[in-house]
């Protein structure tokens, strides 16, 4: 979350800035020339009232707003999970800059929802929920591309896979009912559905069966998942000081 009393350029470090010549020492908030002491907010100098006014401005961390970034990340996640397969399968292209957007999606939704506050915890979760958005499209985007397959090899395909089975039919021993027991049950819907998601969370590592593809597609979605590391860090404000202003109040100029 911006705050509107925080300086909106970067911090630099290649140009000095020297406090104590007289004239020069004021606050980069209210514009107020510093007596006394002064603090550096981010690099800029601030007075002590600006100073303790944004301190308490400073969001809080808390379980509430951890739990809301989660959410809200989760929503990111899925939306860009959404886009990353709903791109592969209308341009038919594994394009891995996608990995960028989602991991720019699930950092903005955690800061989001977490009011602008951020940590280890948040980019951790915004770590995983990016991995997990990827590489979980595959799934989609690998259905997609069966379905899409010649009518003629997916019959030849399942007449392969029907073969050993109706060959061995005449093998099959009776119940004692006289009905044939089967030979094997098929899978129940809950280990299909666990089984689709392990490929699909190990797909960006089985995609090296093509080295140099998917290699490069790996390295798309670390930087993407920096990415999301980056932003859900959230509002960093360093504080430091008091320091001594040497910069001289009015009444002893008056008296010099």
């Amino acid at each position: 979350m911006s705050n509107p009393t925080l300086p909106n350029t970067p911090p630099q470090f290649k140009t000095a800035e020297y406090v104590g010549e007289p004239g020069t020492g004021r606050c980069k908030f209210c514009k107020q020339p510093i007596m006394g002491s002064y603090f550096r907010l981010n690099n800029a100098m601030a007075c002590s009232a600006c100073t303790e006014r944004i301190r308490v401005q400073i969001p809080k961390d808390s379980h509430a707003a951890f739990t809301r970034g989660v959410i809200f990340g989760v929503g990111g996640a899925i939306l860009g999970l959404i886009l990353y397969a709903a791109f592969g399968i209308i341009t038919g292209w594994m394009i891995g800059y996608v990995s960028l957007a989602v991991g720019y999606i699930v950092g903005k939704a955690i800061k989001m929802g977490s009011g602008g506050i951020g940590g280890k915890r948040y980019q951790i979760a915004a770590v995983v929920l990016t991995y997990a958005a990827v590489s979980m499209a595959a799934i989609p985007i690998a259905i997609s591309h069966a379905a899409k397959q010649p009518r003629t090899a997916r019959t030849e395909q399942s007449q392969t896979l029907r073969a050993p089975s109706e060959q061995g039919a005449t093998n099959v021993a009776p119940a004692p009912g006289g009905t044939p027991t089967a030979a094997k049950r098929p899978p129940n819907l809950a280990t299909a559905l666990f089984t689709l998601a392990l490929i699909g969370l190990a797909s960006p590592f089985l995609a090296l069966q093509d080295p140099l593809q998917g290699a490069i597609g790996l390295i798309i979605l670390l930087v993407g998942i920096r990415i999301a590391w980056k932003i859900a860090a959230g509002v960093s404000i360093q504080i430091l000081g008091p320091f001594k202003s040497t910069t001289p109040v009015s009444g002893s100029a008056s008296a010099a």
